[in-house]
């Protein structure tokens, strides 16, 4: 449920814009809301479930997710639409690091691998499912049923748990919460979201305050985390060793480029290449074959061979996939546009999904598994969060440049090219390909499209550069996997 709705809602996008009458910013905080609590909160959940009992706070989390699922599903306005869904992710970050955590803890060895593979197979098979899923749901019946489905599958998880599910925790977990630390990640990511996504369209001095107050907030954080607490979130002395820090790099870097090129995806494919929202989900389904087929394989690779070579040929390859995402024009074949990016990225995520979960789970003790769940997953999170709005930040900036020539290029009327230009910010949702009757109305659209193709190639191509670095650090970093290596 949490994987799939990280990614389902994306494709009904473009659709909540109209009904719901949203401007291209609150389009992205009905992401954004989501993601900000999930990777805010992870690290607490993460600490919760090693204290209270990791089943019982991963259930917890379960019910908290499906009850806000179902006020997503009734929200009348956009408003309470991102007030459930960060609730949502307030669920979704008490959920998450248990259920690797349990695994974690109930394995040893090869089979912790191979396990971690199966859980690393169906929350990325679950992740691409999403946008097929999304774009189903919402073309046969509403955008509301993506919230809706989470209902009876909540239901499920909540009762086969305390059957099936063993119960464990730290029995030297600390008694008390960071409550500051999690105040702090919380405001300083909300604040530095809120000004990289103003400065999509507004580059005033309010989006500037914001940004040095969210980059304050993360740096009192990381103090108050080293020096201002004894139970801090995040644990310093796991940092130490080579394994942990290199993979939540590693993580920060890929993970950046993967949330906040594929957040653009679904926009490009239905607003300028004309696919319907389930044409738009099914593009992204060989990925999902592929990697179903080879996680399991992928997650023992570590034991084997180690971290670095699974690691790095993941990142190399994704970077060749997100720059193939920057190549097709518009009204192209899928089979020559969009289909090679996506199978490409099929393979690198069979690289580096299950290693790197590996990777990071065999660096921490296992006493200690819901902390390192929590600290790697709130990386992926939040490198996600920062880059779905900081690649807005690009894409809109290129887009902004081509319009204006596009639209002389295309012979637009001026006119018309001024209600376009006016309405820029909406154009990005999808909002102003509905202009008013004019007999260029067409030529505009073809402007419009051509200058999003432009933009959203800036930000492939900075999903691939960011891909690179990560490659570059994995070849280079010290990947010594034990815990017990960094008392050496």
């Amino acid at each position: 449920m949490i994987f799939i709705d990280g990614t389902a809602v994306n494709v009904a996008l473009p659709v909540m814009q109209h009904e719901l009458n949203a401007t291209a910013a609150g389009l992205q905080w009905i992401i954004e809301s989501y993601t900000l609590f999930l990777s805010a909160l992870l690290l607490v959940g993460g600490v919760l479930g090693d204290r209270f009992g990791r089943r019982e706070v991963f259930v917890t989390g379960i019910v908290v997710f499906t009850l806000s699922s179902a006020l997503c599903a009734a929200s009348p306005s956009l408003s309470v639409l991102i007030a459930a869904r960060c609730l949502q992710g307030i669920g979704a970050a008490l959920a998450t690091p248990g259920s690797l955590a349990l695994i974690t803890a109930a394995y040893t060895g090869e089979e912790r691998g191979r396990a971690i593979g199966v859980w690393s197979a169906f929350s990325a098979i679950t992740a691409a499912l999403g946008p097929v899923l999304g774009g189903w749901l919402t073309q046969a019946w509403s955008w509301r049923a993506v919230f809706l489905i989470n209902l009876p599958l909540g239901a499920a998880v909540a009762a086969i748990a305390p059957l099936c599910v063993t119960e464990s925790r730290d029995e030297g977990a600390p008694k008390s919460i960071d409550v500051v630390g999690a105040a702090l990640a919380t405001f300083g990511l909300g604040a530095l979201v809120y000004a990289l996504i103003r400065l999509q369209t507004t580059h005033d001095a309010f989006a500037g305050v914001a940004c040095v107050a969210g980059l304050a907030m993360l740096a009192a954080f990381i103090a108050y985390e080293r020096i201002g607490t004894n139970n801090p979130m995040i644990r310093p002395d796991l940092f130490r060793v080579p394994a942990f820090t290199g993979a939540n790099l590693y993580t920060a870097l890929l993970y950046a480029g993967l949330s906040g090129s594929l957040y653009f995806v679904p926009f490009d494919l239905i607003n300028v290449q004309g696919y319907s929202p389930l044409d738009a989900g099914a593009a992204l389904l060989p990925m999902i074959a592929i990697m179903f087929v080879g996680s399991r394989w992928a997650g023992g690779l570590v034991a084997r061979i180690g971290a670095r070579i699974p690691l790095v040929t993941g990142a190399a390859v994704a970077t060749v996939g997100f720059a193939a995402f920057a190549i097709p024009e518009v009204a192209q074949s899928y089979w020559t546009s969009f289909f090679p990016p996506v199978v490409i990225l099929g393979i690198a995520g069979t690289f580096f999904v299950a290693p790197l979960t590996t990777a990071v789970m065999d660096a921490a003790p296992s006493h200690e598994a819901g902390a390192a769940s929590g600290i790697n997953n709130a990386v992926s999170r939040t490198a996600g969060l920062i880059a779905i709005a900081a690649l807005g930040i690009a894409l809109a900036t290129a887009f902004d440049a081509e319009l204006s020539r596009q639209l002389v290029r295309f012979q637009v009327t001026p006119a018309t090219s001024a209600i376009v230009e006016q309405r820029e910010a909406d154009v990005l949702s999808g909002g102003a390909f509905d202009l008013p009757s004019a007999s260029d109305v067409q030529a505009a659209k073809r402007a419009i499209q051509v200058a999003y193709v432009s933009g959203f190639r800036v930000a492939m191509l900075l999903a691939a550069f960011l891909a690179l670095c990560a490659a570059l650090i994995a070849a280079r970093w010290d990947w010594r996997l034990r815990y017990e290596a960094s008392s050496s």
